[in-house]
């Protein structure tokens, strides 16, 4: 079965796979923001203590356009690209300060995403439901005597994990049964900073990342592959939430 039945099945799956989504995380960042209440209470004056978790809403920017195409037994129009959409999730941050002007932080989230042509597949369904991973690992270094204001770069690994992604509607036409892009190694950039809401070690988080991570994606009818492309994901990940250090 192909068409709009497919592309209305695609849709109510994306749309409950992405609300439990989250609910889940939505359940994380209240569950640390009240654990993170009671801390301030019994943590009065650990401002410039040695711990940080941030509870942030988030935007994942991603790319998604094609860089090669190595395989193509579907038979693409020329000057076909892709892109991926926006999404806006709830992110959990953990840092940890080895001095008070470096630290290392990772993050804790999953984002989904579709992928769809642009040029002459314009809208057409690629990739539905990709769920990704973005485990990353960062060095920052925090400019100041550690008081008030405090800006901060960082930079460090990545390792993008993609959970669940399925064919699209209209590669599903194509005669796609299923769909799999590669796990991928990449880098981030980062810069934001903290700013100090008491002296009990609530504060304010706003933060930037630049990703620069490519992947393989490739579609397949059965077992025989139909078409592997590459792609430059490479997202901007805007976060902005309360912080709390100790």
């Amino acid at each position: 079965v192909s068409g709009p039945l497919v592309a209305a099945d695609t849709s109510r799956m994306a749309q409950h796979t992405g609300i439990n989504n989250m609910k889940y995380g939505l359940k994380i960042a209240v569950a640390t923001i009240a654990i993170l209440g009671m801390g301030a209470s019994a943590n009065a004056g650990s401002s410039d203590g040695k711990i940080q978790i941030k509870a942030m809403a988030t935007l994942v920017a991603p790319d998604g356009k094609i860089t090669s195409i190595e395989l193509d037994n579907i038979g693409l129009p020329a000057g076909t690209q892709t892109e991926a959409d926006d999404n806006f999730i709830p992110t959990i941050a953990a840092e940890y300060f080895l001095t008070p002007n470096i630290s290392v932080e990772t993050i804790c989230c999953v984002t989904q995403h579709d992928v769809t042509g642009t040029g002459p597949l314009d809208g057409a369904g690629l990739v539905s439901n990709a769920n990704i991973i973005p485990a990353t690992l960062t060095a920052k270094y925090h400019f100041g005597d550690g008081s008030g204001f405090k800006p901060y770069v960082g930079a460090g690994p990545t390792y993008f994990i993609f959970i669940d992604e399925k064919a699209g509607s209209t590669a599903q036409a194509l005669g796609a049964t299923r769909q799999k892009m590669n796990d991928k190694v990449g880098f981030a950039l980062q810069a934001g900073f903290d700013l100090p809401l008491d002296d009990k070690g609530l504060g304010l988080s706003v933060d930037a990342k630049r990703y620069f991570v490519t992947t393989t994606a490739r579609w397949y009818a059965g077992q025989t592959e139909l078409l592997r492309t590459r792609h430059k994901i490479d997202p901007w990940v805007i976060s902005a939430g309360i912080a709390y250090r100790f």
